[in-house]
């Protein structure tokens, strides 16, 4: 029979000054690999020096010239589909980002400085314009990953992929090969649209809000300014389609019975009738709460709308 001793003070005092050495020793070799490995040192061309500071930053962004297909991604087969067309809408995100770091401070032309690598991809607007298929999308990024020697040296840990809608990396077929190990942007961080799984990890993955239109974001000139809560007519609304979800029909449903209580406006997407940007904002503002009932998807622009109104 084992007789079990029990953790005396003394072990517990040693355990913790184990852990306490541990740590410093670990700091120590940490800082021994940096100092050794200095950028004045002879590297190769897939070697990049890593500064020590992260204010020391630097982020490349790939050229959609220099990587045969990366062109595709962004404009389409035939390459007629422009950034302007893609930076409408709700996943202008994709656009957005890329924009923002071509002129971010951080952006580095040297790879051998990068800490981080950008690859720019509409491929979300170039599927809906019909510019790519789906065939076509996975065998482009495939063949663009290829030709990457320094996503290759990572496992493409440190580059940066942007899917920007309900889908999620899932607009690439092949993501769990290739991007599995990569950072992806995107707003979808529970299901993504019909599908079984998510392509998001948490533990490299960060959530995006969707594209909010430009003029709504200003805060010294928006299109549509806030009313103040008690000026507001409704307790409540909801402004999207149906779709056939029972909460949503639900809300369509008591709108009818307590008008004076929820809006539920139909919303029509083209036509004469169709509702424009800026009353969409103006019936927007015009409640207390915001509904945002799950549709197809786990998240709703709707949700980040309702920042600004």
């Amino acid at each position: 029979m084992r007789h079990h001793h029990a953790c005396s003070r003394a072990h517990q005092v040693g355990a913790l000054l184990l852990v306490a050495a541990t740590f410093l020793l670990t700091r120590l070799f940490d800082r021994l690999l940096l100092d050794a490995s200095s950028p004045s040192s002879p590297s190769s061309p897939l070697s990049a020096a890593r500064p020590a500071s992260s204010a020391d930053l630097r982020i490349y962004v790939y050229s959609e010239d220099e990587i045969q297909g990366l062109r595709a991604l962004l404009r389409g087969r035939d390459g007629t589909v422009a950034a302007a067309t893609c930076l409408k809408g709700q996943w202008g995100t994709q656009v957005k980002i890329h924009q923002l770091l071509l002129k971010s401070r951080f952006r580095t032309f040297t790879k051998d400085e990068a800490n981080l690598f950008f690859v720019p991809s509409y491929v979300k607007c170039v599927r809906m314009t019909g510019a790519l298929n789906d065939k076509e999308i996975n065998q482009t990024y495939v063949k663009v990953l290829s030709q990457m020697p320094y996503f290759r040296r990572s496992g493409g840990r440190d580059h940066i992929f942007v899917f920007p809608s309900g889908a999620g990396a899932h607009l690439f077929r092949s993501w769990a090969t290739f991007l599995n190990r990569s950072i992806i942007l995107t707003p979808e961080g529970d299901r993504t649209d019909k599908r079984g799984t998510s392509a998001f990890n948490t533990w490299k993955d960060i959530i995006i809000p969707g594209n909010v239109d430009d003029s709504m974001v200003k805060s010294d000139a928006r299109a549509v300014q806030p009313i103040p809560l008690r000026k507001r007519k409704y307790l409540s609304n909801f402004l999207g389609r149906a779709q056939g979800k029972a909460g949503r029909l639900q809300l369509v449903k008591l709108a009818k019975q307590y008008p004076d209580k929820l809006e539920s406006p139909e919303l029509k997407l083209s036509g004469p009738n169709k509702l424009g940007r800026i009353d969409y904002f103006k019936h927007l503002r015009n409640a207390k709460f915001c509904l945002a009932p799950r549709g197809e998807s786990s998240w709703t622009l709707r949700f980040y709308e309702s920042f600004f109104v």
